[in-house]
């Protein structure tokens, strides 16, 4: 589907384009901190894009996203000039000319552009980049490389950093060229010819990095990064236990999107996160119960149960006997010993 025709800037290459206007990095340290998840915003193709299965685009068209945000498309961002950082699910990377970032859907992310900078973006549905794919964008890390090779370089973005030489990104840049060129005058025939365009991309980088990747394909390293994004939600949910904890402020202290923190959760653990918290309050009670002389209704508030009834409730269900009867437990084995 086309929308109305704009001027994309692209009746010169993108590497010899003049930059038209330029935005000066965003002082991270200034921004205002992100208190809930609900401050990252997700956006769609109709949002960000003239097309909805693929576009391609310069620094000209639209002013740069300087917050972390997410996606529900796979996007390309490709450094022509320029030196900054991208910031890929907490990973910090190097981003200046010759770099390429490969951004999964719903992956939380910034790359801030400083002054003078020139860059392509491309954006893309899961449907347009693997027709047949039918897995949930939040499965995509469990999908083999033997099954979707062209994958590679977005599962492993947060290991890896995707580096041409001058040499290497002359090509880069032709392709990039040949993807702007078609894309700004669709016909027909005109989508195949794009995605084999993009496919070549993609086979450029999956074979200069082709090491590197099935290295990490076979040392499973995106389990590694579920691991850790489950771990920072944890430790968070384990940090404000006394406070209202929310899928949100969880998913945002992880750097996951709350969809894909549920949904990881709910696999790896086969616990809702709901019952995560409520789990780890009741057992944080329980250390309380046993090793202080706080009153039950102190422990209940102190573990993020405003309800003196409801805790000592749940904690029957969970436990088998009530909050006093197992701290006089623990007491008469105290003694007893």
């Amino acid at each position: 589907m086309r929308t109305a025709r704009r001027d994309h800037g692209l009746s010169a290459p993108f590497c010899t384009r003049p930059l038209g206007w330029s935005m000066r990095a965003p002082d991270l340290a200034k921004q205002p901190r992100i208190r809930r998840m609900t401050d990252i915003k997700t956006y769609g193709m109709s949002e960000r894009a003239d097309h909805l299965d693929f576009d391609i685009r310069s620094q000209l068209v639209r002013p740069p996203l300087v917050r972390p945000h997410r996606h529900e498309y796979f996007q390309i961002q490709i450094s022509l000039q320029g030196d900054t950082e991208q910031n890929v699910a907490g990973t910090v990377r190097p981003f200046r000319r010759g770099y390429l970032s490969f951004i999964l859907p719903y992956r939380v992310h910034v790359i801030p552009h400083p002054e003078g900078s020139r860059y392509v973006i491309i954006n893309m549905a899961q449907q347009f980049l693997r027709p047949g794919l039918d897995v949930d964008p939040l499965d995509l890390e469990d999908v083999p490389l033997s099954r979707a090779p062209e994958l590679a370089p977005f599962l492993f973005q947060e290991y890896t950093d995707f580096y041409f030489s001058e040499d290497e990104f002359a090509d880069i840049e032709a392709l990039l060229d040949k993807l702007a060129q078609e894309n700004a005058n669709r016909r027909f025939g005109s989508v195949e010819i794009i995605r084999g365009l993009m496919l070549q991309l993609l086979g450029l980088t999956c074979r200069k990095f082709e090491a590197d990747l099935l290295r990490l394909s076979a040392s499973q390293a995106q389990q590694g990064s579920r691991r850790a994004g489950l771990q920072r939600a944890v430790r968070y949910i384990r940090e404000h236990l006394a406070g209202e904890i929310t899928l949100a402020d969880a998913a945002a202290a992880a750097f996951l999107s709350p969809n894909y923190l549920a949904h990881l959760l709910k696999k790896e653990t086969g616990k809702t996160f709901t019952d995560l918290v409520t789990e780890r309050r009741l057992e944080f009670a329980q250390e309380l119960l046993a090793h202080s002389s706080q009153r039950i209704a102190a422990v209940a508030h102190a573990s993020g149960f405003a309800d003196e009834a409801y805790f000592a409730r749940r904690f029957r269900q969970r436990f088998g006997q009530t909050p006093r009867a197992f701290r006089d437990s623990v007491r008469a084995r105290i003694s007893g010993a």
